[in-house]
């Protein structure tokens, strides 16, 4: 196999339980997002605009549709004959198998295949983050400061900081402190959870750590910490564009509000950092002559007949005459039925919402899961206000 200088290992395996019922059948990357894309379409995109061609894909929970969305990684240019992109689930081996116990765990069971390739530096990577990042800048930053391990980090709020695994720095940005989630926290520097190792000082860590039986196997919990202790070269990477973690159903609601303002930061029409996706063959779409449509994401193969405002519509939804959806998130495939109203919600794939319901959300986004039939008069507006 030819050698690389970096390879990517992409955790794409989390269940993403807060997100409800969006994944109860699919692992939390493969969730939709933006009117045509999955969210790993994010950072495998960051990958290929970045020159990365050699792509690991740590799958676990419910891999089937992430597995179907990536394939062959042609949709990202990452289909080529020495590299692409590798899906890599739990197996079975001489020791037996398992689940992986850890983000390092991870890691750790692949070690052949990052062996296979004999990178100079591993990219680690979350599969669940909207963002758009230059790894390779990134890797210049870690090559010119001789780093064994860099992080990208992120500034965020003081009243966030204890949500977040939080790096403390001196004026170089070399890393003296890591602290997880704390609750009194001296700096606002959070982890990303985007990390470039050298491979030698990596794979060393990784064998150490497995045999901890203490270990939880986290990068965050044991192998940083590790690394400081024994004085590691590491720096933090700042990082000051658009990031969000799409953990909660508010924070994915928000991140696709955030698509609807004119001068939001992700730019997905900028022409020189595409996010690419796996497309489906659809018509285009049409909206009716007494239709109205304002500040809203219109994907192809939708049928408008009704009224839409300040919503992301994903392929194939129906919103007939007399019904309105405003500050909405429409999954593929749902029929929104005549008098209906729906008003900050998420509906799920392929959902039905009948005649004379109100899905009318104030003080909470409402969420419908996939393949909901919902009854005519099953949401009254004065019991979702």
């Amino acid at each position: 196999m030819m050698k690389k200088e970096m390879v990517a290992m992409i955790l794409a395996g989390g269940q993403g339980s807060r997100l409800k019922e969006l994944t109860h059948n699919v692992a939390k990357p493969a969730v939709a997002f933006g009117g045509k894309y999955r969210i790993v379409d994010f950072v495998l995109s960051n990958c290929t605009n970045s020159g990365i061609d050699t792509v690991g894909i740590l799958t676990q929970y419910k891999p089937w549709a992430l597995n179907k969305h990536i394939g062959v990684g042609r949709s990202w240019d990452l289909d080529t004959s020495y590299g692409g992109v590798s899906l890599l689930p739990p197996y079975m081996s001489e020791a037996g198998g398992d689940w992986y116990k850890g983000t390092a765990d991870a890691i750790y069971q692949n070690l052949a295949f990052l062996d296979d390739h004999s990178p100079e530096y591993v990219l680690i990577l979350s599969g669940d983050h909207i963002y758009k990042m230059d790894y390779a800048k990134m890797l210049e930053y870690h090559i010119e400061h001789k780093s064994d391990a860099t992080i990208a980090v992120i500034d965020v709020p003081l009243k966030e900081a204890s949500r977040f695994g939080i790096m403390n720095v001196n004026d170089d940005y070399s890393i003296y402190e890591f602290e997880e989630k704390p609750s009194n926290p001296k700096s606002t520097l959070a982890s990303m959870g985007i990390y470039i190792f050298t491979y030698d000082a990596l794979k060393k860590y990784l064998i150490e750590d497995a045999v901890k039986s203490d270990s939880a196997h986290d990068f965050g919990k044991n192998i940083i910490p590790q690394m400081l202790k024994d004085e590691k070269t590491m720096f933090a990477y700042p990082f000051d564009g658009y990031w969000r973690d799409i953990g909660t159903i508010d924070s994915i609601w928000e991140a696709n509000m955030d698509l609807l303002n004119p001068d939001n930061e992700l730019k997905l029409y900028d022409d020189e950092w595409k996010i690419y996706t796996k497309s489906e063959v659809v018509p285009p779409e049409y909206i009716g002559e007494n239709a109205t449509v304002s500040n809203s994401l219109i994907s192809e193969g939708t049928v408008i007949l009704g009224k839409v405002e300040n919503s992301v519509i994903f392929p194939g939804v129906y919103i007939a005459e007399n019904s309105k959806v405003s500050n909405s998130v429409v999954m593929s495939g749902v029929r929104i039925l005549s008098d209906a109203k729906v008003d900050r919600a998420i509906i799920g794939e392929s959902t039905v919402i009948n005649e004379n319901n109100c899905l009318c959300g104030q003080d909470e986004i409402i969420l419908i899961g996939d393949n909901i039939n919902v009854k005519p008069g099953t949401y009254r507006e004065e019991e979702t206000n």
